[in-house]
């Protein structure tokens, strides 16, 4: 009986599966579409995803290789994930073993076991009991330690609390385990909180409520727009509620890490078990929570932008709180919307989703537009709050004392006094974001990047921000040797200093990338903001989405031009929403709420719009200014970019593109460039790029599908780096 003939996704540039025969003494009934394999591929050995089997290969003369061994018994991946993967490697011309891989968890690529892990939690066994700490302590201070701690903790502690500020007890404890003193248990699910009363929906949230209700059982889209502080996260709730009902599964995505904790505790009230999906989680840990959801024992997934490939064992809802966030797109290897996938995916599934956001993305008010969408509307804020009062500060010819107007400095002294919280947003970390000679204009640039240094005092060193390049500060200027050198600019760092020195004895917390590193800082510090002990908030985007401090009555807003003056045709839209995201923190409770926009450019039309009409009226605006230029959503765009060492040789490989572009004479297509990146050069290496722009998805598809491949052909493209982006993010 001839063998049949396994298709293998394989984490290779390869733009088709590659073709095996089954491994020997393999049961060929039992090779499905899902499973993993480990196949050879070139000198060495990988791991794929078996994504059909054909009774025939176009490869023969007996040079098929086999599969070396079959990994799972049932497929990991469902029929739903496996035909999404597919349509995404199409859609966004990505290499298929490089997508379907990019579904599994790390430790699932590797090739481990689809089990879960044991948790964490170390106890004394019996005869670890029995052993006096004392007695040990001479020849193994270390092990006589940890039996001290456990002795005292009968239930068990995760090797987390057993480390404190020292170093990883891991190692210890295998050996202690090894004779037979201490062992590993599962730790015992969390109390379920639910209970007690829900809030009254306002009517417009029931109206909400009522809508997703109704369509539960198949496929809907839902725009929820609501103000920021309207309650959209009380409509998620209520809606999952209905779902759990069912016995089914809610999928909720939320942008950031730091978004995370706090829904965590709110979706708790259902009663429901919890499974986390983000970067922040150990390799095993996330390992768990995958299988969990694909168990159906997590009843609610809740995970950033990779969590949309998690398997579902009952789908019911799905939710992307924050829709209109660049974090749902990835922005290297495989370039995914997780957004608009899990879009697909809830067609593909027939289950509704929602798509909440004050600021909702243009792409999605054009779906709503035109009916793709059901639009939800939550006008008010939640229990009576009113919106704040946005100002602008004209700060022009103004003293500025590190990027602070007397102005903004008045209004918090007067806010602080009267028991009230102080927001300040600046999306710039380290103390300055330049570093000069005063003699002689000596700037410290990066040496890999087309960038200046950004100066961080505390840390005592020169930073970029692009490749993380890192310097000692010089003592005097290595040009003319003047001792006069000057950080020049405000970020968030030198903005803390001045801070400290004009409120001393207020309480003030900075949240940023420099302040937030070690686990579970954010978490705290979020936290300390929530609960009012800091006076003063100050940070950067991590401080902007989705977070409620019920006691922030003034926002202010250090420097609202950096987006205003930007290449990239979508920057106005991002600033837009960022202003209107953080003003949102301040006036949630009972005090109303005050926000002032320091800027250069009080007429620009932006904020003119932002501040007299709010986020509809620039909406409307931008949406205008993108059908005339024929811009997304009113045509499509993909991005061809390439790096190399060597500018010449990133600028042959789009020449060459170009050429192979024009001689297929697609209908309705247009090139642009090739051009230098915005920053031509990072991390070393030179950058440029190619854009291609259709009127339809059609057309532009169209094209892609027939010159995507040939790109890897071409004799240029040894010489360079190269990926090509559909709907890009950006245009660096």
């Amino acid at each position: 009986m001839t063998e049949p003939i396994l298709k293998v996704a394989v984490p290779s540039p390869l733009y088709q599966p590659l073709d095996y025969l089954p491994p020997r003494g393999s049961d060929a009934a039992a090779l499905r579409p899902g499973q993993r394999l480990r196949v050879p591929l070139g000198r060495r050995e990988v791991v794929g995803v078996l994504v059909g089997v054909a009774g025939e290969s176009a490869v023969g003369g007996g040079r098929l290789r086999r599969a070396v061994e079959l990994l799972d018994a049932e497929p990991l991946l469902p029929a739903d994930v496996l035909d999404m993967l597919r349509w995404a490697a199409a859609y966004y011309c990505h290499p298929p073993g490089e997508v379907h891989v990019a579904a599994l968890p790390v430790l699932l690529r590797r090739g481990r076991p689809a089990r879960p892990r044991v948790a964490g939690l170390w106890r004394l066994t019996p005869e670890g009991a029995a052993l006096d700490p004392a007695a040990i302590g001479r020849r193994a201070p270390r092990q006589a330690a940890l039996l001290a701690a456990l002795g005292a903790a009968p239930a068990g502690l995760a090797a987390e609390a057993l480390a404190g500020d020292g170093p990883s007890p891991l190692p210890v404890l295998r050996a202690m385990a090894a004779k037979g003193w201490v062992e590993q248990v599962a730790v015992p699910p969390a109390p379920s909180e639910a209970g007690g009363d829900w809030p009254e929906p306002s009517p417009e949230q029931r109206e909400a409520i009522d809508a997703i209700h109704a369509a539960l059982g198949g496929y809907q889209a839902f725009l929820l727009e609501g103000v920021t502080g309207s309650g959209k996260t009380e409509v998620y709730l209520q809606a999952i509620e209905a779902v759990l009902a069912q016995g089914r599964q809610a999928l909720v995505l939320v942008p950031e890490i730091g978004l995370t904790p706090q829904l965590v505790r709110r979706f708790r009230r259902l009663g429901a078990p919890v499974a986390l999906l983000h970067s922040g989680l150990s390799e095993g840990e996330r390992l768990n929570a995958w299988l969990a959801a694909r168990s159906g024992e997590a009843r609610l997934v809740l995970g950033t932008r990779s969590a949309v490939f998690v398997p579902l064992a009952e789908p019911g809802v799905f939710v992307i709180d924050e829709e209109h966030d660049a974090s749902y797109k990835q922005q290297d290897g495989f370039r995914y919307s997780a957004r608009d996938l899990l879009v697909w995916r809830a067609r593909r599934l027939g289950v509704p989703v929602v798509l909440g956001s004050a600021t909702p993305s243009l792409e999605s008010l054009h779906n709503a537009r035109r009916g793709r969408y059901h639009r939800l509307h939550l006008p008010r804020r939640a229990g009576g709050a009113r919106p704040p009062r946005m100002r602008l500060l004209d700060v022009r010819g103004q003293p500025m004392d590190e990027g602070l107007s007397a102005g903004l400095v008045e209004a918090m002294h007067r806010h602080l006094g009267a028991g009230g919280q102080v927001l300040l947003f600046l999306n710039r970390r380290g103390f300055a974001p330049a570093f000069l000679c005063h003699d002689c204009g000596w700037l410290a640039e990066c040496p890999r990047c087309d960038m200046p240094l950004t100066f961080h005092r505390v840390a005592g060193r020169l930073q970029c921000h692009h490749c993380d390049s890192r310097q000692a500060v010089p003592v005097q200027c290595p040009a003319c040797g003047s001792p006069d050198l000057r950080a020049v600019g405000a970020g968030t760092e030198r903005v803390e200093a001045v801070l400290r020195e004009r409120f001393a004895g207020v309480q003030l917390l900075r949240i940023d990338r420099d302040t937030m590193r070690a686990r579970g800082a954010l978490e705290a510090g979020l936290a300390r903001a929530r609960s009012g002990e800091a006076k003063i908030l100050l940070g950067t985007q991590m401080l902007a989405k989705g977070h409620h401090f019920p006691g922030v009555t003034l926002v202010g807003i250090l420097d609202a031009d950096q987006g205003l003056f930007s290449a990239d045709f979508r920057a106005p839209e991002r600033m837009a929403q960022t202003i209107v995201q953080v003003a949102g923190r301040a006036g949630r409770a009972e005090r109303p709420g005050e926000v002032l926009i320091q800027t250069h450019h009080p007429e620009h039309p932006l904020l003119q719009q932002l501040v007299r009409g709010g986020y509809p009226a620039f909406a409307e605006a931008a949406l205008a200014e993108r059908e005339a230029a024929r811009l997304p959503p009113f045509g499509q765009l993909a991005l061809l970019r390439a790096e190399a060492p060597r500018r010449a040789d990133a600028r042959a490989f789009l020449d060459a593109a170009r050429a192979s572009a024009e001689a297929l004479a697609a209908e309705g297509v247009q090139l642009w460039g090739p051009v230098p990146s915005p920053m031509e050069r990072r991390a070393g290496r030179y950058r440029a790029q190619l854009l291609v722009q259709a009127p339809t998805r059609a057309q532009l598809h169209a094209f892609l599908s027939a010159w995507v491949e040939p790109l890897a052909a071409l004799k240029s493209a040894r010489r360079a780096r190269w990926s090509l982006e559909v709907d890009p993010g950006d245009t660096y």
